[in-house]
């Protein structure tokens, strides 16, 4: 089992470096001998952005490069009011729907679903181009920096949707909803909040979740299930399992809260199926914590009644669990090997308790009295199989 902690304590520590770098920007060339003084290789979707900032007139030649299906687009803008999308003012490259030359498109998005359309910005722009080589969109444009305020807020993205021929909406998992920073033109550094802050809690959200949900309450029901066969385990299985459930459901409305926190702050972006495999988890794992108080006696005749409810809702959360987290999983896009560590993990658990099935029926018949095994199961509790009915939180 410590194996098992340590996999999950190792991918905590992993998470936080799951977004992809992009490649060194210093190597790349663009047509008509273009030359740029500054690049940056954005941490996002693979793109890098080269400028030459004139301080002289407060104008600056950006180059913006990303990797994107000649059939989709991309776009690179700047905010001039705050962070993120809304009030951004955009260039967006795409194929022409009659022609198929690449064409550039400013336009000014001021809604998370805005109408794109060809139109001027808040800010002048003096040239604009844009070209497709090699599996890579380039925009070409030379504009003003708006107040000729040289820490500029950044936001980039592609998407394969189009309509009637022009970008329509966009992916809203992983790199898609963090692609946006502040971009300093003068020293050249690119830091993004997102990075910094909200994507770092995103991580402990996952590691939290993974960890409690999707391994400690796991391993409580191994324990609950199979350890109480064990008479030298007797009562020590019963403590163990209250403390790793405990344990998890702690840690667990933890992550929980912290996911509601993350979702108030993530406006126009709603994980709908998690948020509500979320909420699911959280009720029926806390009606297990107040249902112990209503436990009956052991020789409470209701007692059957309770068992089957404790057994059925937790291994419900436990399902449930497992498949949030892989929905989170395709939320947050980590680096697949923490995914396939995750599966993993899994399988070595379910390898365990398929273990532990086969030692403890040979453990119970081995210990089944011959002559009256069924009457001796019958009144101590135990199912048809002999095997003592478990308990699970």
């Amino acid at each position: 089992m410590m194996q098992v902690i340590f996999l999950c304590l190792l991918l905590s520590f992993s998470l936080q470096s799951s977004s992809a770098q992009a490649q060194s920007c210093s190597s790349e060339s663009f047509s008509g001998n273009r030359l740029y003084s500054s690049c940056n290789s954005l941490p996002y979707l693979g793109a890098s952005l080269h400028w030459t900032y004139y301080a002289s007139n407060g104008t600056v030649d950006v180059a913006y490069r990303a990797p994107q299906s000649s059939s989709g687009w991309v776009a690179w803008a700047i905010n001039p009011s705050g962070a993120g999308m809304t009030g951004a003012n955009a260039f967006l490259a795409f194929p022409d729907s009659a022609t198929g030359a690449v064409t550039v498109w400013t336009t000014q998005l001021s809604t998370y679903s805005p109408t794109v359309q060809d139109q001027s910005l808040s800010f002048s722009v003096y040239s604009k181009a844009a070209e497709y080589s090699n599996g890579l969109y380039t925009i070409y444009a030379t504009l003003e920096v708006p107040s000729n305020n040289t820490k500029v807020n950044a936001v980039w993205q592609a998407s394969m949707q189009l309509q009637n021929g022009v970008p329509n909406g966009h992916s809203t998992f992983g790199d898609n909803v963090n692609s946006q920073s502040t971009l300093d033109l003068l020293s050249g550094h690119a830091a993004s909040a997102e990075d910094n802050s909200k994507q770092h809690r995103k991580n402990i959200h996952g590691v939290l979740n993974a960890v409690s949900w999707g391994v400690m309450m796991p391993i409580g029901a191994i324990i609950a299930r199979y350890l109480r066969v064990f008479q030298s385990a007797d009562p020590a299985w019963y403590y163990l399992h209250i403390a790793c459930q405990t344990s998890a459901y702690i840690i667990g409305v933890s992550g929980w809260g912290l996911g509601l926190k993350l979702g108030s702050e993530s406006v126009g972006v709603v994980h709908q199926k998690h948020r509500m495999m979320g909420i699911a988890l959280f009720c029926l794992a806390t009606l297990q914590v107040f249902a112990l108080l209503l436990r009956p006696d052991k020789k409470n005749k209701h007692r059957i009644y309770w068992n089957i409810y404790h057994h059925s809702v937790g291994y419900l959360v436990i399902i449930l669990s497992v498949a949030n987290i892989f929905n989170g999983f395709d939320i947050l896009l980590p680096a697949k090997k923490w995914k396939h560590t995750y599966i993993a993990t899994i399988v070595l658990l379910l390898v365990i308790a398929l273990a532990l099935e086969v030692i403890t029926w040979a453990v119970v018949l081995r210990r089944r009295p011959k002559s009256s095994e069924k009457s001796h199961h019958g009144s101590n509790g135990v199912n048809g199989h002999g095997i003592k009915q478990h308990q699970v939180v």
